[in-house]
């Protein structure tokens, strides 16, 4: 049928009408974005460890491809957990108040004595040979045998000098330590144990960590979170972070900080070196951790033992209080966690992204 006249051009007039309303609804929706759903927020007590492993006091640390090692301030003790039985071997005596940091590198582990003001490295021990093998002939032996089956020191203390000790990493080939009070960082060559560089920091430091081939530092004072070439020792940028910075580390394309002023998380991209996302976590405190692993941000501070953070959508997941916190590590695809004053805690991530109520 074909309309002409008035009545053509008043249904013209209509159906323009109508499709012009149906475009503007379209351009313009009324709909809402979904809220993020609240974090879950439990006693620490809800989680089910897989195991629990009794050492107390002062403790730091970190976990190798075959064991997790413990160093302890009040004894000077560096303890080897058994992941397979999560049981702790006999006390290795390594210096007065081990502190700070204790990581793995070079096939050693290292960490900073606050009593003496020196980095030790501690060589562990090779591993026993297998039952089924054969045992050594006298004639494969060097003519200069005795000599080279004089055991060596496993421990090497690295004197700083007056630098004092602090936070430890390691990138580009070398040991880096916060030194002088946070005020510099300095470099030690792992083939001499000696240290090559020391880089004055524009801000007092409180703790490092790694991005590629970047050392980033993050200063309580200033607010800021510092960005060091790890080939060049310049400082490249300072990026403002949220108040009183405690704790930072890398993961997932970003370098995040642990902001103990107000609570918050600050994303920081590498590329930009700009803070793309600050996350409300309510997680305050003088001194803490904060780890990336298993797909998530994991962080740890007195009285909120565990958090998590998920880094796809920036938002606080679940968090747990309790009376411990604040050292804990990552790795054999588990949570390491000084979980009270006398224990510690085996956890599966696995379970703490389960744990609902």
């Amino acid at each position: 049928m074909r309309l002409t006249g008035k009545l053509g051009a008043l249904a013209l007039v209509l159906i323009l009408g109508s499709t012009t309303a149906g475009l503007s609804q379209v351009a313009k929706p009324d709909a809402k974005p979904i809220p993020a759903p609240p974090p879950i927020s439990l006693p620490l007590a809800r989680l089910v460890p897989d195991a629990t492993i009794e050492l107390g006091g002062d403790r730091r640390l970190t976990v190798t491809s075959d064991a997790v090692w413990v160093a302890s301030r009040a004894t000077g003790d560096l303890i080897r957990i058994d992941p397979k039985t999560n049981t702790p071997d006999k006390p290795i005596p390594i210096g007065k108040e081990p502190c700070h940091s204790l990581i793995q590198a070079f096939k050693s582990l290292w960490t900073s004595l606050c009593g003496p003001g020196t980095l030790v490295r501690f060589d562990p021990p090779a591993a026993t040979p297998a039952k089924d093998a054969p045992p050594e002939k006298p004639a494969d032996r060097p003519a200069d045998a005795s000599a080279a089956m004089k055991p060596k020191d496993p421990i090497t203390l690295i004197s700083t000098a007056v630098h004092g000790a602090g936070p430890i990493v390691s990138a580009t080939g070398s040991i880096w330590m916060v030194t002088n009070a946070g005020a510099s960082l300095i470099r030690v060559d792992p083939d001499t144990n000696g240290v090559v560089a020391e880089v004055s920091l524009p801000a007092v430091a409180t703790a490092i960590a790694v991005s590629g081939d970047a050392l980033w530092v993050v200063s309580s004072a200033k607010d800021v979170a510092i960005r060091i070439n790890g080939y060049s020792n310049v400082v490249e940028e300072t990026v403002k972070v949220g108040p009183s910075p405690i704790a930072i580390a890398s993961g997932e394309g970003s370098v995040w900080t642990l902001n103990g002023g107000d609570g918050s998380l600050s994303r920081i991209d590498p590329k930009t070196n700009k803070v793309t996302e600050t996350i409300k976590a309510g997680i305050t405190g003088a001194n803490g951790t904060i780890l990336v692993g298993e797909g998530s941000v994991w962080v740890s501070t007195p009285g909120s033992p565990l958090a998590r953070i998920d880094p796809r959508t920036n938002t606080l997941a679940q968090r747990f209080t309790g009376p411990g916190g604040g050292v804990f590590a990552l790795g054999l695809k588990s949570i390491w966690l000084a979980a009270t004053p006398t224990h510690i805690w085996r956890i599966d991530p696995k379970r703490v992204e389960a744990t609902r109520k």
